[in-house]
């Protein structure tokens, strides 16, 4: 009987978060600081695209979360909408793997607004290309990305316990100075 061997690679950053202190592996490169921010493909709640290039020239704040009906990214999410009225400029995308209609029932109950919410559950084209897909559970990460109108990632946090808060006073800061 053979044995299967698991095997690292720059796409599979083993250990990468924790979920609830259990080691999981991240799918795709780790986004850094001055990189120029990948193209992905992601779907709105009217199943139309939703892609990098669509948002071209504007400053993209980046949510990402692993599903819209949990705690922590319910409160992400509604942080970052009361936040946007103070973020003149700046589109807001939350991205999680939700199918579009959860998305659109969930968005109507919390009176989301002002952050465009997608969904990646197609292809994982974000979470591929963006390091943020988790092999084990096929969710994405915890994570904010902040993108400049050239297209250049200005800001990072890859949440190392999926079950945390991002640090939103950094991201709301880098947003912010880039914004003005």
């Amino acid at each position: 009987m053979a044995t299967a061997t698991v095997s690292s690679s720059p796409q599979e950053r083993v250990g990468a978060v924790t979920f609830k202190g259990n080691p999981l592996t991240l799918i795709g490169p780790a986004i850094t600081v001055g990189a120029r921010a990948p193209e992905f493909q992601t779907i709105a709640q009217d199943l139309s695209p939703v892609t990098l290039s669509s948002v071209k020239g504007k400053t993209l704040l980046i949510s990402v979360v692993p599903s819209l009906d949990t705690p922590v990214c319910d409160a992400q999410t509604r942080r970052l909408n009361e936040e946007a009225a103070k973020l003149p400029n700046v589109q807001i995308l939350a991205v999680s793997m939700d199918l579009p209609f959860a998305q659109k029932r969930w968005c109507g109950a919390a009176g989301i607004d002002k952050v465009k919410v997608v969904s990646d559950h197609k292809d994982a084209s974000f979470g591929k290309a963006y390091g943020m897909l988790i092999k084990e559970l096929r969710l994405l990460t915890r994570a904010i990305v902040l993108v400049d109108g050239a297209g250049t990632v200005r800001y990072v946090e890859y949440v190392p316990e999926v079950t945390s808060h991002p640090n939103y006073d950094a991201a709301l800061a880098a947003t912010r100075q880039l914004a003005r």
